[in-house]
């Protein structure tokens, strides 16, 4: 088994985990992006409100089709990005790290291929998640659709070309990975160069130092915070173009909706869910590059035997 696929398996099963520990967190802020209504309610206020119309299961809208794009989002991620890695580092010599600017070539690539990949699916999960978000308080909640009722639905209602809605302001938004991935590479790299130049220093003169899990938890917090509140306005446009959003289908470019957003809602609608969202992405992040690397290094001692054989 190749090493970009192991990656891949690692991938999609550490999004997996780190979709399901944190689903509410992301229908909150998905729900918050494309409301237009000038209300002020807390996270607390916003889940009190859902459990009471929804039930709790109403916090987990959409959860079905986002396991399922996170898996195909991942693995197809890590497969693209490790194999550009290979390619990168084979075509030169000397060190086996990427530089800043390759990890950005790496990261464009593989976001750029996901993208395109996965877009059908994240249009699925927003349309499910935000079903419900016109219905006026005390009303009945609209029946709560699967996966192919909702891919009929949105096929009925807009034909083929609506699963490739947000499309543009996704590909902008290649910049999130290649900046989390930059970053995470970057301090990764630092910390193993500081830590073995100590442990050489002390008298190990052939030591390198080896990051633990808390390490890969911190390290993957930090990138995804800093990529997410970079980025977090085309979120907003996507999220709202991907749910079918009526004013955001008037919007003639992703510039136009940023623009036409803060015209009508101020700055504060550019960063509509922006708590729930930072929450939920630096906590996935961190989880995500934590049960990665367990994964592969399982991965790995299991299928290393068969390769011998």
């Amino acid at each position: 088994m190749s090493d970009s696929l192991i990656h891949s398996m690692a991938g999609a099963a550490g999004g997996i985990a780190a979709m399901t520990a944190t689903y509410p967190l992301i229908f909150l802020s998905t729900r918050a992006a494309v409301e237009t209504k000038h209300e002020h309610k807390t996270t607390y206020q916003a889940v009190l409100d859902i459990i009471k119309r929804e039930g709790v299961l109403g916090l987990y809208s959409g959860l079905n089709s986002s396991l399922l794009g996170i898996a195909v989002t991942n693995g197809a991620y890590y497969y693209f990005y490790e194999r550009s890695r290979g390619i990168i580092l084979s075509s030169r010599e000397g060190s086996k790290a990427l530089s800043t600017l390759e990890s950005m070539l790496a990261g464009v690539i593989a976001g750029s291929a996901t993208t395109i990949i996965s877009n059908p699916i994240w249009v699925v999960q927003t349309t499910q998640a935000t079903r419900t978000v016109d219905s006026t308080a005390g009303s009945a909640a609209p029946k709560k659709l699967s996966i192919i009722e909702t891919v009929q639905h949105i096929l009925r209602k807009d034909g083929v070309q609506a699963f490739w809605r947000g499309i543009g302001p996704a590909l902008v938004l290649v910049i999130n990975p290649v900046l989390q991935y930059t970053v995470f590479e970057q301090l990764k790299n630092f910390l193993i160069r500081t830590r073995t130049a100590k442990l050489r220093a002390s008298g190990a003169a052939s030591a390198v130092a080896v990051l633990s899990d808390w390490d890969f938890f911190f390290l993957g917090a930090l990138s995804k915070l800093i990529a997410t509140s970079s980025t977090y306005p085309y979120i907003v446009v996507k999220s709202r173009l991907q749910a079918g959003h009526a004013r955001a289908l008037r919007y003639k470019s992703t510039l136009d909706g940023i623009l036409t957003i803060l015209h009508e809602e101020g700055v504060e609608g550019l960063y509509r869910g922006v708590g729930s969202k930072l929450i939920q992405s630096v906590l996935t992040a961190a989880i995500l590059f934590a049960c990665q690397r367990r994964i592969y290094e399982i991965i790995k001692a299991a299928t290393s035997p068969a390769l011998v054989q």
